[in-house]
């Protein structure tokens, strides 16, 4: 659920699945995602693909009764799902509207316990709930504004899903994944300039890809992490680690520089001691 085309985050982990030998069925929200959808589905033999808009009830039981159909039981659902509107995106926190952030609320995080909902009497002991969040959620990154706390909120939810559901023998887990060049970050202000930031500040020197998130998310609902649920795995070439990594540059010169005069100092005790 969330594929928007082939650069989208829930696209790289359709393809890890259906390479690991998944079938999979594939949600649109609107009528007009269907053109984009639906291509990319039948192109990997999608057993169904059908209209869910995750803000009305029954159209998430009418999905998840017509997938299971298709499918039989439903093994992992992957809720890569959120949305702001473009205007309460782009204030500061403080001046994002009432209505706005109730609407990023319902359909970026509540959405998660409305697909656990429709999705429950398909599912079995074994099954995952899979969900896409960002560090965001964590602490505040310049651009992503309210997306920010509504993802805070998408995480605690996955906790308490991966408590109550336990019971049924249900995982629910997480992925933290790095900055994507996908659809939905288009509407993040200066987002080129976190690509750039994760690229210089991680521990590897470089981003994700969406390739390298679909095979984590693939390891990550298996039954090799059989004992892992309530997780929020970070898939982000280590980006999250760094403590002052938007100040990364200015700290590595004046490591450099420091280094430089330690070394002259250096070799003018050894010449003084010389001489």
């Amino acid at each position: 659920m969330g594929v928007a085309n082939e650069h989208s985050i829930a696209w790289g982990i359709a393809e890890a699945f259906r390479r690991e030998g998944a079938r999979l069925a594939f949600s649109y929200a609107v009528d007009s995602m269907e053109r984009r959808v639906r291509p990319l589905g039948e192109s990997i033999g999608a057993a169904y693909i059908g209209p869910c808009d995750v803000r009305e009830d029954e159209q998430l039981d009418a999905f998840f009764e017509e997938a299971s159909a298709a499918l039989g039981r439903i093994d992992t659902v992957v809720h890569a799902i959120a949305f702001s509107n473009k205007d309460d995106l782009r204030r500061p926190v403080h001046e994002v509207s009432r209505a706005g952030y109730l609407e990023a609320i319902d359909i970026s995080a509540y959405s998660l316990i409305g697909v656990a909902q429709a999705a429950l009497p398909y599912m079995g002991t074994g099954s995952n709930l899979l969900t896409i969040t960002y560090m965001g959620a964590e602490k505040v990154v310049p651009g992503y504004g309210l997306m920010g706390p509504v993802k805070a909120d998408l995480e605690a939810i996955a906790r308490y899903l991966a408590a109550s559901l336990g019971a049924y023998g249900i995982r629910v887990n997480a992925i933290s994944a790095g900055p994507v060049r996908t659809l939905a970050a288009r509407g993040i202000p200066r987002f080129g300039g976190l690509l750039d930031v994760a690229a210089t500040a991680s521990p590897l020197g470089c981003n994700v890809s969406t390739q390298c998130i679909g095979d984590v998310a693939a390891c990550l609902c298996s039954p090799m992490f059989c004992s892992v649920t309530g997780e929020v795995i970070h898939v982000d070439c280590g980006f999250h680690i760094m403590g002052v990594p938007a100040q990364l540059e200015a700290w590595k010169e004046a490591g450099r520089a420091e280094a430089l005069k330690e070394q002259e100092e250096r070799a003018s005790g050894v010449q003084s001691e010389a001489e």
